[in-house]
C-alpha cells in the first residue's frame, strides 16, 4: 500500500481539513497566540475553504461568502489576507502544488535518484497520484486553475517548470532531438493525462470510501462515488476499482516519462530489487490517510 512519509504539516494540502474543526477555532477572550500566529491559522483555514468551495462549485461559482463560511472566518478577515478570490485561489494552488512537488522530490531521492532513475521517477509519480487521491478537493484545482485566466495559466506554467528537475538525471535521449523540447513535451503529456483523470472524476471517486472516510487526507465530499455512506462489499469493490484505475494511470505515466529516453520502465510488480514492496514509498507518515493502494 502506498504511503507518503514526511512531517504532518509538510504534507497537508489545501482542502484536506475543514475550517470549522474545533481544534483550529479561535475562541473569544485572551489569546496566547501572537497576531502573526492568528493570521497564519486564519489563512490556512481560508485556503482549506477555497479548495473545498472551488471543488464544490467551480471557480466561477465560488463566492467569497461561501469560502468564508466554509473556513469559519469573517469576510473582513478574508480581505486582510487576500485581495480577492483570484488571489486566494492562486495561493491555494501554488501552496498545494509546492507541497506535492516536495513530496515527489523526497520520494524520488529516497528511491535512488540518478542511480535508479526509472524507478525513482515511478516513486515520484506514485506520490503525485496518491496525494491527489487522498485530497480530491485539491485535485479539482488542477482543472479549475484554468478558469482563473492569465494568472492561472502562469501558475500552471510554473508548476510544469518545476517538474523539469526530475529530468536532470535522465539519460541523454535521442541525439537528433533537442533535449529541452523533449522534456517539455513529456511534462506536458503527463499534465494532460492527470488533467483528464481529474476532469473525469477518477480522483474524486476515491473520496470517502471505507479506507478514507473521515480521515485527514480525504474530503468526503457529498455526491462523489463512494461517499461516506458507502459501506460493505459495494464500497470495497469501488475502492479496489478506483485503485486499479490509478495503478493503470501510474503505469501509463511512467511509460510516457521514461520511454523517450530509452530506459526500461523499472519494476512494476509487487517486489522490487533490494527488498520492499514497489508501492511502499519510504514508510508510513504519522496521521496519513490510508489513501489508494497503487501497488499492492
Amino acid at each position: 500500500m502506498t504511503s507518503v512519509r514526511g512531517a504532518e504539516e509538510d504534507l497537508v494540502l489545501p482542502g484536506a481539513r475543514t475550517g470549522r474543526e474545533p481544534e483550529r477555532s479561535l475562541r473569544p477572550g485572551p489569546r496566547r497566540l501572537s497576531p502573526e500566529q492568528v493570521a497564519s491559522r486564519q489563512r490556512e483555514r481560508l485556503l482549506d475553504g477555497v479548495a473545498r468551495t472551488v471543488a464544490a462549485n467551480g471557480y466561477t461559482g465560488a463566492r467569497i461568502s461561501d469560502i468564508c463560511r466554509a473556513a469559519g472566518v469573517t469576510r473582513p478577515v478574508f480581505y486582510e489576507l487576500f485581495s480577492g478570490k483570484e488571489d486566494a485561489v492562486l495561493a491555494a494552488f501554488r501552496g498545494g502544488t509546492e507541497t506535492v512537488v516536495r513530496a515527489m522530490q523526497r520520494a524520488y531521492e529516497e528511491r535512488g535518484g540518478a542511480v535508479a532513475w526509472p524507478a525513482a521517477v515511478r516513486s515520484g509519480l506514485e506520490v503525485l497520484l496518491t496525494l491527489l487521491a487522498q485530497n480530491p478537493a485539491f485535485a479539482t484545482m488542477v482543472v479549475e486553475i484554468e478558469s482563473v485566466g492569465p494568472a492561472g495559466r502562469r501558475a500552471r506554467s510554473e508548476l510544469l517548470a518545476s517538474f523539469r528537475r526530475f529530468f536532470a538525471d535522465a539519460p541523454p535521449g535521442p541525439p537528433e532531438v533537442a533535449r529541452a523540447e523533449l522534456v517539455d513535451a513529456v511534462v506536458g503529456a503527463v499534465h494532460a493525462a492527470v488533467f483528464r483523470a481529474v476532469d473525469e472524476g477518477r480522483f474524486t471517486e476515491t473520496a470517502g470510501t471505507p479506507e478514507t472516510a473521515g480521515t485527514p487526507g480525504a474530503s468526503g465530499m457529498a455526491g462523489t462515488a463512494g461517499s461516506a455512506g458507502t459501506t460493505g462489499t459495494a464500497g470495497a469493490a469501488r475502492t479496489t476499482e478506483a485503485g486499479d484505475g490509478l495503478r493503470g494511470l501510474l503505469d501509463v505515466l511512467v511509460h510516457v516519462v521514461v520511454s523517450p529516453f530509452g530506459c526500461p520502465e523499472g519494476p512494476t510488480g509487487p517486489e522490487r530489487p533490494g527488498g520492499g514492496a514497489a508501492g511502499d514509498v519510504a514508510g508510513p507518515r504519522p496521521g496519513a490517510a490510508a489513501g489508494v493502494a497503487l501497488d499492492s
